[in-house]
């Protein structure tokens, strides 16, 4: 696997305030990371920096081996960052947008055209070619924005927010689309708080609170949670039971109880012995069990252990 970012003492600092004190992070080929934490944790920030868009105040940024710097028109042509609100011309149509795009990176014209067709179709937006981009829906800005990042066909691909304003069936092409882009070989971090989406397509999850990553690891093994010894449970009943909160509270284990009327979830000991005890007891208390069993592991539960609460 060829090594394409390696981020070491990462600081950036606005002013007195310090956004990432010391931030690690390697990320290969072939590589989709998933950036989450709650508003202020520093993501969009990282993503800039990498970027070379933002000054940082100490810490190293290579990509392929080299250096990362504003001055480095070459290196930077290899990566491409897609902010969750682009700035874009309004009076130009879509394909005129992204030939000037194209022409900025002195791309030619053969091989702008040829891109152009190829992105409007990844990203469908073939119908909308010489439509204005002021007519344009904030799901169809959002997907010109990724074109105009894919367009000059970068190895580093950073996307800030990019399904924010997808539909479901949006997102469901993008996240083909993100899947292809790693099978490439392309390097990606999106900084994303659909959770459930990044749980299907990154490879790598990063969670971030303060400018320091919390956890970092696979999907596997962020969601594994091998080492803990509480999951959550679901149990749906079958009839709304009055006072089951009152009686979930009696058992000391129990915690985090969600009653939305025949529908239950709480968290409890991670052990098929005391879940069967607890589904027993509830049984003998007189609770109408539909179903009862212990929640699969998710980005969300993971995401959840770390304390943090607030997701953007």
């Amino acid at each position: 696997m060829a090594l394409v970012l390696e981020v070491s003492n990462l600081r950036v600092e606005y002013g007195k305030f310090v956004a990432v004190p010391n931030l690690a992070l390697e990320l290969g080929a072939g590589h989709l990371l998933g950036l989450i934490g709650p508003n202020g944790a520093g993501k969009t920030t990282t993503l800039k920096a990498i970027a070379a868009l933002l000054p940082r105040a100490a810490g190293s940024i290579k990509m392929l081996g080299e250096e990362v710097e504003a001055g480095r028109p070459q290196t930077l042509s290899r990566i491409g960052f897609a902010p969750d609100t682009a700035a874009v011309y309004e009076e130009l149509s879509v394909a005129d947008f992204l030939r000037f795009i194209g022409r900025a990176y002195r791309l030619s014209r053969s091989m702008i055209e040829e891109r152009i067709d190829y992105w409007l179709e990844q990203l469908w937006l073939s119908d909308r070619r010489e439509a204005k981009i002021k007519s344009l829906s904030r799901g169809m800005r959002q997907r010109l924005t990724v074109a105009r990042t894919l367009l000059p066909d970068p190895v580093l691909v950073l996307l800030d927010e990019p399904a924010a304003g997808l539909d479901p069936a949006g997102r469901v092409q993008f996240r083909r689309l993100l899947g292809s882009l790693a099978d490439s070989g392309k390097a990606l971090i999106v900084s994303s708080h659909i959770l459930a989406d990044l749980d299907e397509y990154c490879t790598h999850v990063a969670i971030m609170q303060g400018g320091f990553i919390l956890r970092h690891g696979t999907v596997a093994q962020i969601v594994g949670g091998k080492q803990d010894d509480r999951c959550r449970y679901d149990l749906t009943l079958s009839a709304a039971m009055p006072g089951l909160d009152r009686l979930l509270g009696s058992f000391p284990s129990v915690m985090q109880a969600q009653i939305d009327g025949r529908q239950i979830s709480f968290e409890y000991e991670n052990d098929p012995q005391a879940a069967a005890d607890l589904l027993r007891a509830l049984v003998n208390r007189g609770v109408p069990v539909a179903s009862f069993g212990p929640r699969a592991h998710d980005l969300e539960q993971a995401y959840l252990r770390t304390g943090i609460r607030q997701v953007d």
